[in-house]
């Protein structure tokens, strides 16, 4: 099902948002997208003040010696730079879509909006709370016009029944990668083991590390993965079965939790639970920070996280200085051998408010963003936060970046960063364990993009009916999954995935699916990636 740009549905947080305030975003005054051929001496927004308003998440991470997120040394620099004043509107990113609604439903939203998440653009437009931008592009922009047509891979991300809703800039592969796995090469060594290459050659690895004393203190206090997130999604797609993942089988659309391949991925977590691979108290770590210090203590062989390891190397290195983390590679299973997860290739999506007063000025502030304002934003200034050495930036002083640099991240809402696993290195500060790190970053780099994600369609179907379900199954999902990973021998991997598509068929699943079926059929051309 294609969602309308104008629907009658009036769904979810942002129609609860609208019934609390007693306002409709669709009821005010509309701007118009400018005419083809407007002369600029007839330009109605020529006129106006170049000012502004750009929402982004609040995250937490402005030092108070730096300020605010709304005000602080790089939001200064931008007014004077850009030619336009920002003003910026954090919200908090754990609550970030629901504050948005709200100020949506107020008439208070900023006039740019934007979110990572595409299903939420796209309820936005069909609420009528954000514009097509089609004109505003073409009439404006210079930058952002040919930067797009240069990228044509980004269009099914920001277009919606034909229409542009949104702006975007392609990742680099930095943020293309997300997972990654670290095993500790001093243990393999230790105990004579190959570097794992399948699922079972994994669980076995792992099975050693429990059992076999690897840190030599004669205890058996070691386990075999510690994670920063849910263990459970690294089998899942090392099974092409992700749970929130859309997949394409023989022409079938079919979620990857209700897919024939998740019984593997609940076998596969069982087993690591059920032989003491995992934290037998993991389910009560909501913040991971017990599983960080399996880790970083030196408890841990095998870590599932990011293809990065940051403050954890540094720490894992302070705590055990003989300690050998290195990249694994996602292993190979029955299916093949696929990714762990990558992201889309479209970064954040930005939208134009329909209500905003000069959505020139915005393009504007697009387009020098995406020239000139984002090297300084993720950079900082020559000569007080990098220094160029053969025509290559470096970091002059890490902890000083990271108290005055690192926080200003989200302001390039468009870049054109896009590095190497080399730059990594080229770039790290000189000092010798910035170095090493850098080295051991990289490879963690080329090893998580040596591998495809498994990722049939750009970006999942959404619609209220489809919502509903999600929105009621994923819940009971959850708790079926737990009873099989940790609930002992009788609930076995069938018996979850029968639960599964009982609870399936209990809401309804066959009629939504169908709906999911006829949204890919009508929109597959333009799904092609």
């Amino acid at each position: 099902m294609q969602i309308p740009m104008k629907s009658k549905h009036v769904t979810s947080a942002l129609a609860i948002a609208l019934a609390m305030t007693g306002l409709t975003a669709c009821g005010d005054k509309k701007e118009t997208p400018p005419a083809q051929g407007d002369g600029k001496e007839t330009d109605k927004y020529a006129s106006l003040p170049k000012e502004i308003s750009i929402s982004m998440f609040d995250r937490g991470r402005v030092p108070a010696e730096e300020g605010t997120y709304e005000k602080n040394r790089w939001t200064g620099w931008i007014n004077d730079n850009s030619g336009i004043k920002v003003n910026w509107v954090p919200v908090p990113r754990s609550t970030a879509q629901q504050k948005l609604n709200v100020l949506i439903a107020a008439s208070e939203a900023p006039d740019l909006i934007w979110e990572y998440d595409r299903n939420y653009i796209a309820l936005l437009a069909a609420q009528g709370a954000i514009q097509p931008i089609d004109a505003y592009i073409e009439k404006y922009s210079t930058s952002y016009k040919k930067y797009v047509s240069e990228h044509p891979e980004l269009k099914p991300y920001v277009t919606i029944d034909g229409k542009m809703v949104a702006v975007s800039s392609k990742r680099g592969i930095d943020t293309i990668a997300n997972q990654g796995m670290w095993i500790r090469k001093d243990w393999l060594d230790k105990l004579g083991l190959a570097m794992p290459r399948t699922d079972e050659e994994l669980l076995s690895v792992a099975k050693a590390f429990v059992e076999k004393d690897p840190d030599g203190n004669g205890k058996n206090d070691t386990v075999g993965f510690a994670f920063n997130s849910q263990f459970k999604s690294y089998p899942a797609a090392m099974f092409a079965s992700r749970p929130d993942t859309w997949y394409l089988d023989n022409g079938k659309m079919q979620l990857g939790r209700l897919s024939d391949r998740y019984l593997d991925t609940l076998a596969m977590s069982k087993k690591m639970y059920d032989g003491g691979m995992v934290d037998k108290e993991y389910i009560t770590d909501k913040n991971y920070q017990r599983e960080r210090q399996l880790w970083i203590t030196g408890k841990a062989g095998i870590y599932l996280g990011s293809w990065h390891l940051d403050s954890e190397y540094r720490d894992l290195k302070q705590n055990v200085p003989n300690a050998q983390p290195v990249p694994l590679e996602s292993v190979t299973t029955k299916y093949g051998k696929f990714g762990l997860l990558q992201e889309a290739p479209a970064s954040m999506l930005i939208a134009f408010n329909k209500n905003m007063k000069n959505p020139k000025a915005a393009v504007e502030f697009l387009d020098w963003m995406l020239d000139k304002g984002w090297f300084t934003l993720k950079f900082g200034m020559e000569g007080t936060h990098y220094k160029k050495t053969n025509g290559v930036v470096q970091a002059i002083d890490g902890e000083k970046n990271k108290k005055e640099l690192d926080y200003a991240y989200e302001y390039p809402i468009v870049n054109q960063w896009d590095p190497k696993p080399d730059d990594i290195v080229k770039m790290a500060a000189s000092d010798p364990l910035s170095q090493e790190y850098a080295k051991l970053k990289a490879s963690g780099l080329e090893t998580a993009m040596k591998n495809n994600f498994r990722r049939d369609i750009p970006y999942a179907p959404s619609f209220p009916e489809l919502s509903q379900f999600l929105a009621e199954f994923n819940p009971k999902a959850d708790e079926i999954d737990n009873k099989v990973i940790m609930g002992g021998p009788q609930f076995t991997p069938e018996w979850g995935a029968a639960e599964l598509k009982k609870e399936w068929k209990r809401l309804n699943g066959e009629n939504v699916w169908k709906q999911v079926q006829e949204w890919y059929d009508k929109n597959k051309d333009s799904l092609k990636q």
